[in-house]
């Protein structure tokens, strides 16, 4: 709840005394009529429901000014003054009194759908409050110009067009299945929702409304005068109870909720009859109640999986630790939500490192499967590229030897040509074996350390590719080769994909950690979620307790970037080495 300010005092002080002189005038008018439509009724009835809801209105709107309900309450009781000078003997204000007369109940239609946060939030909603005001209006005023008033016994219509009875009684039949039909609308929606402390006003405004539906449904049916004005008698008693429902069930939400909360302190300190979102749900009276929990890699549910908020719904975040994901009506029930959350911060707390285990855990699980399907093509393309390949060229070598073999003795020369042939396939079978060990791990990297393997990869490549830094110090073999194959990787890409003109890399050891990055000028837009390389690259960084992150933006280029924990090796020590190791294949 917030302090109104000063301005807002002196206004609402303002509208309590125009209020309580429209109350006084409409007593007085209503004393002083000889006749008049419901004379007596307006007499004893205008003023108290007038007042009502204006002081009630006033209360709601000075507690909580960013709520519009106290202004939708204030604005019905003067609606339902103004329409109280249909009582008058004059013309004039008798006819305005009678245009309004339908407007108090399209109002207390948009309080049942806004309550309690003042807000219409669906479209469906805000599209029958609409309809609502425009048949009280508009479509009353229509009808209003095509009746003489004066067959009534009441003052004459200054507004006549034209007497036609008919086409009134069309009219205003056409109307009032249109308003009963809104009404049963307006059910349909209050019964989906079920609130602490709705429940007094909607069953008061809900009558009223239900008495109205029912007397335009025997408007349109032609049922008697007099069953129609004791239903109209009915509708304004059930309507002097709204204002004071609203206040019962004001006053119930608050004692409710500090016993709701009460509870949920007790239930938290000893055992719980359900989950912590049970509890939580209970204590706000919203069973939509969802938890999320911050985790570094976002908000997750208490399974560790992700979590969006979903359209329409409110939040309330509690620091870095949860979202308490809810009806829109609870946030505005702050004073209720916030000792709630005060009560189960430490239960909180606990649900949310719970929720990261096992987000980790998901991670981790995911990671592993995706590192075993990597492993499984990685050895399915080796299988094919060497039976594809050298498999198939040493073959092809063991039946030239044997051709030369059999024409040694008949034919020397020919043997000779066919032993150099023989030769070449091996030189070739050897150059496919080399590749394909470059591919698995390499042998310059273990010779001669990152930047030479660098230097080498970066050749292979059909533009340019400018290596900017590498440390000049031998790191871990596991590091090393984890920044080659980033590398690898990242030019891959943008060969495969970028439309680079160039690329650069650049690898630092700086502190504990090496930072490895490879950026192009192509046309961006990479998805790292979208394809086996980069998410695979994520994986094995992972391994090393490293992140790997992708900022490509739509026509500026795409840079990879990996952050590999390694700390400094010892001075004087290759880490993880000893002597200079040689390669059968260079």
């Amino acid at each position: 709840m917030s302090d109104p300010s000063p301005s807002l005092r002196r206004a609402l002080a303002a509208i309590a005394i125009a209020g309580a002189l429209a109350c006084a005038i409409l007593l007085a008018l209503a004393i002083d009529s000889v006749g008049g439509h419901h004379r007596d009724l307006i007499a004893i009835f205008g003023p108290l429901i007038g007042g009502a809801f204006i002081g009630t209105g006033l209360l709601a709107w000075m507690r909580r000014p960013e709520n519009r309900f106290g202004a939708l309450m204030v604005a019905l009781g003067f609606a339902y003054c103004l329409s109280g000078l249909i009582v008058t003997t004059q013309p004039w204000p008798f006819i305005a009194g009678l245009a309004l007369i339908a407007v108090p109940y399209a109002l207390l239609f948009h309080i049942l759908l806004a309550f309690p946060t003042g807000r219409i939030e669906s479209r469906g909603a805000r599209a029958l409050a609409a309809a609502a005001y425009f048949v009280a209006t508009a479509g009353w005023w229509l009808c209003m110009v095509f009746e003489d008033t004066t067959r009534l016994g009441v003052p004459a219509n200054p507004l006549l067009i034209s007497d036609q009875p008919d086409l009134f009684k069309v009219l205003a039949n056409t109307r009032l299945a249109i308003v009963a039909a809104l009404i049963a609308a307006l059910f349909v929606v209050l019964a989906r929702r079920r609130r602490r402390g709705s429940m007094w006003v909607y069953l008061s405004g809900g009558l009223v409304l239900a008495l109205y539906a029912v007397w335009a449904v025997l408007g349109v049916l032609g049922a008697s005068t007099s069953l129609q004005d004791g239903l109209e008698r009915a509708r304004v008693v059930a309507l002097a109870l709204v204002p004071f429902a609203f206040l019962a069930g004001l006053l119930r939400s608050k004692v409710a909720g500090a016993a709701a909360v009460s509870e949920l302190v007790v239930r938290l300190g000893g055992s719980r009859h359900g989950s912590l979102r049970d509890e939580l749900a209970e204590a706000l009276g919203d069973p939509s109640l969802e938890l999320a929990y911050w985790t570094p890699t976002g908000w997750v549910d208490a399974s560790g999986a992700p979590f969006i908020v979903a359209e329409g719904r409110a939040s309330t975040p509690v620091e870095n630790v949860a979202l308490l994901v809810h009806d829109a009506s609870v946030a505005d029930e702050r004073e209720l939500v916030s000792a709630v959350v005060g009560a189960a911060a430490l239960a909180l707390e606990n649900e949310r490192l719970a929720a990261e285990l096992r987000a980790s855990v998901k991670e981790l699980r995911a990671s592993r499967a995706r590192i075993v399907k990597t492993a499984d093509a990685a050895r399915r393309a080796i299988e094919r590229d060497l039976h594809d390949g050298a498999q198939q060229q040493l073959v092809a070598l063991a039946l030239s030897l044997r051709l030369a073999r059999t024409r040694v003795e008949r034919d020397p020369a020919e043997a000779g040509r066919m032993l150099d042939a023989a030769t070449r396939e091996l030189q070739a079978a050897l150059q496919s074996l080399r590749e394909l060990a470059r591919g698995i791990h390499p042998a310059v990297l273990s010779d001669h350390g990152l930047g030479a393997a660098l230097e080498a990869l970066a050749a292979r490549f059909p533009f340019p590719v400018e290596v900017v830094s590498v440390p000049e110090e031998r790191l871990p073999d596991a590091v090393e080769a984890t920044a080659y194959f980033v590398v690898a990787e990242a030019i891959t890409n943008v060969a495969r994909y970028a439309h680079a003109n160039g690329a650069r890399v650049s690898v630092e050891h700086c502190g504990d950690e090496l930072t490895v990055a490879v950026s192009d000028d192509g046309i961006g837009g990479a998805d790292p979620g979208g394809g086996s390389g980069l998410r695979g690259l994520a994986d094995r960084v992972a391994v090393l307790d490293g992140s790997l992150s992708v900022d490509s933006p739509p026509g500026r280029g795409t840079t990879v970037r990996a952050a590999i924990p390694c700390p400094p090796p010892a001075r004087g020590v290759a880490p993880g080495r000893g002597a200079p190791r040689s390669s059968s294949m260079s």
